[in-house]
Parts: C-alpha cells; sequence; structure tokens
C-alpha cells in the first residue's frame, strides 16, 4: 500500500485536554482506526528556539523531547490532522511517503504485502 510515515515532535510534559499529548495522540489515532502508532522519548535534541533538551538520570520528569509515529493511508492522514486542526493543537510534524504492507498476512490483517511493482 502507499502511504506517508507521519510523525509528530512534542515535550515529554506538554498535554491536551489535561493529558499528555503523546497519550492522547495514540488515544485519537487508535479511535480513528489507525493500524497502530507509537511514542518515543528523546535522550537529546533541541527545537525552533536551539534549547538542548536532555534526559538525565535526575530529571525523570524532565521536559525531554516525544516523537509519536504513525503509518497511515492518504486517507487515514487526512483525518488525523483534520482532527489535529480542530482541536487547535500545534504541533511540528514531518510527512515522508511510504509503500508498506504485511509480510505473510494472516485472515485478521486488512492489509496484504506490497505489490512487486512499487519496489521499481
Amino acid at each position: 500500500m502507499q502511504g506517508s510515515f507521519i510523525r509528530f515532535y512534542l515535550h515529554a510534559t506538554q498535554t491536551h485536554r489535561a493529558v499528555l499529548l503523546w497519550e492522547w495522540l495514540l488515544a485519537q489515532g487508535n479511535q480513528l482506526g489507525l493500524r497502530g502508532g507509537s511514542a518515543f522519548r528523546a535522550i537529546g535534541g533541541f527545537g525552533r528556539r536551539h534549547t538542548m533538551h536532555e534526559e538525565r538520570f535526575f530529571e525523570l520528569a524532565g521536559d525531554s523531547g516525544v516523537e509519536v509515529e504513525f503509518v497511515v493511508t492518504t486517507e487515514e492522514e487526512e483525518r488525523l490532522l483534520d482532527l489535529l486542526r480542530s482541536e487547535n493543537v500545534r504541533l511540528f510534524y514531518t510527512r515522508i511517503p511510504a509503500t508498506f504492507g504485511i509480510i505473510n498476512p494472516d485472515d485478521k490483517d486488512t492489509l496484504g504485502a506490497p505489490e512487486a511493482s512499487s519496489f521499481r
């Protein structure tokens, strides 16, 4: 299948509707019927203001970054971005075109392996 790899960058302590934003994003992706999503804590980085953020042993609730990512079809991406716009969530994101599939799918999988022509 063709679609996108979409990744959102946020702070670990950032919230929306009194819920950590990374948790809210995953819950919304689940409710939208996306195949899956993941959140990853960064050990260090900086953003547009060039402030360094680092995860340290004694800063367990620090201001580190979190990446939330999904692999989606074009329609799923539009629904997700429309939701974020309607909720007035301000986030930096990246979008990369992606070909995705499942190797040796079973009858419970809703998505098969990509066609051989996709890789030419």
